[in-house]
């Protein structure tokens, strides 16, 4: 991606050739200034990249009223196992959709002076967030003429944060949505325009989650534009209610590991909440009833479900026995976690099935 400072340079270079131009059009060729509002999209991952499609898409419609001037993601990051600097999703996608590589700004910080130089030169009138990944200092914040308006999956002020969609799913929701909201510089606390509730079961994912709540964003962020273009949006917006706001902190790697003394159904959200990244890990222990050796190995749990059969048998509160295609894992309280999927380090995702005969006659059993 080009520096801020070399797309400035162009974008300052077009403007001067135009406007420097010795024999100026006849007026019936001259192209008129465009009316539509210039929007400006900020997001990282590959959700977000579903939220640009769609804007992509809305910005291209006969009667659109807006056209996306520029796009601001993260810097390229190492990614996969050679760690090869690759440009964010959202970048990748636009890109792929033809969108100017000299209007993808990628700074590090969003407060950047020389950032926030070229950022004010393309006039942003409205700005959009979605995972964006990254600070919005105030002196940003005031550029967009209309503001700022974040896609934001929770029902604010429910799990502002980070990670809302995770720590949702860890801690047993049953009902969670989106929200659409001016961005102010405490976070996620600004008033919001609208939201959608959606109601969720026992088994979906954090990633599965995620891509839910993003797409019901962007139809609910389509929806409302021309209420946020008209400023009608700012009269209706409401303010959130500070007693009831819950935060929802960025996940650490330190969470990944699983503590078998833990009720199962706190063990089975976890898996949900943090699968994708940084996922959830057990350490086991493999022994060779001929020989009496062990082996302790790392296992990450992919897909779990809770054991409907609380009677665990007699004597085995330490062993991880094999039923119905699940691994069954004795959990605290007298609860037993179904394990239907698991990962070794370096290998691909097995069923339950094909780990347990690959240990081949070998017991497992709790660390």
């Amino acid at each position: 991606m080009l520096s801020s400072s070399l797309m400035l340079r162009r974008f300052c270079c077009l403007c001067t050739a135009a406007s420097s131009s010795s024999s100026p059009a006849p007026a019936s060729s001259r192209t008129l200034p465009s009316t539509k509002k210039r929007l400006v999209f900020l997001g990282s991952p590959q959700v977000s990249a579903f939220v640009l499609d769609s804007l992509f898409n809305a910005s291209s419609a006969p009667d659109s009223l807006f056209e996306i001037a520029a796009i601001v993601t993260q810097p390229p990051s190492g990614r996969d196992r050679g760690r090869k600097l690759m440009p964010s999703p959202v970048a990748q996608h636009a890109v792929e959709r033809g969108f100017p590589s000299e209007l993808i700004f990628t700074p590090a910080k969003a407060g950047e002076e020389s950032f926030l130089s070229s950022f004010k030169v393309l006039e942003p009138e409205l700005c959009i967030t979605a995972a964006y990944g990254n600070i919005l200092p105030t002196k940003f914040l005031k550029l967009p003429s209309m503001g700022t308006v974040n896609i934001h999956p929770s029902l604010l002020p429910l799990y502002r944060g980070a990670a809302p969609v995770q720590r949702a799913l860890q801690d047993g929701v049953r009902e969670t949505g989106v929200s659409l909201a001016y961005t102010v510089r405490q976070l996620d606390a600004g008033p919001v325009i609208a939201c959608e509730k959606v109601e969720i079961d026992d088994y979906i994912k954090a990633t599965e989650l995620l891509e839910l709540l993003f797409a019901r964003g962007s139809q609910l962020l389509i929806r409302e534009l021309p209420s946020i273009f008209d400023g009608s949006a700012k009269a209706k917006a409401v303010a959130q209610d500070e007693s009831k706001a819950t935060l929802a902190p960025k996940i650490t790697p330190e969470e990944s590991w699983l503590s078998f003394d833990q009720d199962a159904r706190i063990l089975h959200n976890k898996v949900r909440a943090f699968a994708g990244w940084p996922g959830t890990r057990a350490k086991v222990s493999v022994l060779d009833p001929k020989s009496g050796q062990h082996n302790i190995i790392e296992l990450k749990i992919i897909t779990t479900r809770v054991y409907g059969n609380n009677e665990i048998r007699s004597g085995q509160m330490d062993d991880i026995f094999f039923a119905k295609g699940s691994l069954i894992v004795p959990c605290g309280g007298g609860t037993a976690l179904e394990v239907l999927e698991v990962q070794l380090p370096g290998k691909k995702v097995v069923n339950a099935t094909a780990f347990w005969n690959g240990l081949r006659g070998q017991k497992l059993r709790k660390l």
